[in-house]
């Protein structure tokens, strides 16, 4: 019960900005004045608050304000996506310290991976002149599907060799801190409510566009995970019933017709892309049908799909095509911002949730063409139209949002309030 109230403490402080007095405290938690004041003198003495000053409030004694003290913790995020794998250091208001970015090795086994990941995150903490006690852990936001229970990453899209890999105990072994393994679109929304301010209140849904496509659910503050961990696989649903074929055996899923790989083999089909991943110079007279607002092929061959590690430049390279004035490119963008707005509407009636955020490593080629066209499309197919709208926005967390939601997973799991502290172990 101590530690569950400790937590209740300062996770109210930590909502606080501006800091709170041990009689707001008390107030807000609705705990006796001398639990919190006990409470308060632990956190002070861990260092994980500070007294900042003091303030009157109407008549007696001015009243010492409490906040956060940032630097009283760190934490590790790690993003692993086929495409890039990004490390982000944080400290306990979840600032970003520091940060690194490398392309991600598909060729090279897991075990070179981890051993290189390991290495990372030790360079990383030893850059940063931080203690290692003042570490609280490391967390890891991978592609799924996962094991929760084990820690493990079980056979993830365009990770070869990744069968079944316990990437949580192997890296704690290589960095000799604890770890903590969630899905990259689960870790995206957990940034999102730490970090996203205003968006990543009440209930939302977080679309990830990543290597991969998913969705993180957030209701009423809570995320959902689903009973093994992974929840949010939406690669299923059907965005254009006249796509092409998926291997469900279904026509037009999200996996063949939304997906950046999908977007890039369309575009090197029409010519605006070489297999290079640079923008053609001109194309043959046999694509001209690709007009801004009409179809493109319904069948955008998987041989024309890139390797992961392509997909930054060819995507950046897509974009630039279509803000150069590139009606097929433009047109390419927009069809997709097309499917992706029926497959939120599907998610958004399936929850009723009153927000999406859309987020990850590709979010920022999207957005132009994602931010005005989506909301009119989720307000067509809303049952709840006529009770409340649905908000669309990009993330607020920042670039980094899987590393950064990854280092939010150790500090929630560290100081949030959670029921399960309440539990006596047998």
């Amino acid at each position: 019960m101590a530690d569950f109230n400790l937590s209740v403490i300062l996770d109210a402080v930590r909502r606080a900005p501006k800091g709170l007095s041990r009689v707001q405290l008390a107030g807000l938690v609705g705990l006796a004045p001398q639990t919190v004041s006990n409470i308060c003198r632990r956190l002070l003495d861990q260092e994980l608050i500070i007294e900042a000053g003091k303030e009157a409030a109407g008549p007696g004694k001015p009243r010492t304000i409490l906040r956060l003290n940032p630097q009283g913790m760190y934490a590790v995020g790690v993003h692993l996506d086929p495409s890039l794998t990004t490390y982000a250091l944080l400290d306990l208001a979840g600032n970003q310290i520091r940060r690194r970015q490398h392309p991600t090795d598909t060729v090279a086994g897991p075990d070179q991976v981890i051993a290189d990941m390991g290495a990372q995150i030790l360079e990383l903490v030893r850059d940063s002149g931080i203690e290692t006690a003042r570490i609280a852990g490391v967390g890891v936001a991978t592609p799924g599907p996962i094991d929760s229970h084990q820690g493990a990453v079980v056979d993830p899209p365009d990770l070869p060799g990744w069968g079944r890999v316990l990437l949580r105990n192997r890296l704690a072994e290589a960095t000799g801190l604890p770890v903590l393994l969630d899905k990259d679109v689960t870790a995206a929304a957990v940034a999102e409510i730490w970090k996203g301010g205003a968006s990543g209140t009440g209930s939302f849904v977080f679309f990830y566009l990543g290597t991969g496509i998913g969705c993180g659910m957030v209701l009423n503050g809570e995320v959902v995970r689903g009973s093994s961990g992974n929840a949010g696989e939406i690669g299923h649903i059907v965005a254009d019933p006249d796509g092409r074929v998926c291997d469900c055996g279904k026509r037009g899923c999200i996996r063949v017709t939304c997906m950046p790989s999908t977007l890039v083999a369309e575009a090197r089909e029409l010519g605006v892309l070489a297999d290079d991943g640079g923008a053609q110079e001109r194309r043959g007279a046999d694509d001209g049908g690709a007009q801004v607002g009409g179809r493109g092929p319904a069948s955008s061959g998987a041989d024309n799909r890139p390797a992961a590690g392509e997909l930054p430049e060819q995507m950046a390279a897509l974009s630039e095509a279509a803000a150069s004035g590139d009606e097929a490119a433009r047109g390419i963008l927009e069809r997709s911002a097309a499917r992706v707005g029926c497959a939120v509407a599907v998610v958004t009636n399936l929850l009723d949730v009153e927000r999406v955020v859309f987020g990850g490593p590709f979010w920022g080629y999207l957005k132009e063409y994602y931010l005005d066209p989506v909301p009119a499309l989720i307000r067509e197919r809303s049952v709840t139209s006529g009770v409340h709208s649905v908000e669309v926005v990009g993330t607020g967390a920042g670039d980094d949002v899987g590393a950064v939601g990854a280092a939010c997973l150790v500090l929630e799991h560290r100081l949030g309030p959670h029921a399960a502290k309440l539990l006596l172990a047998d």
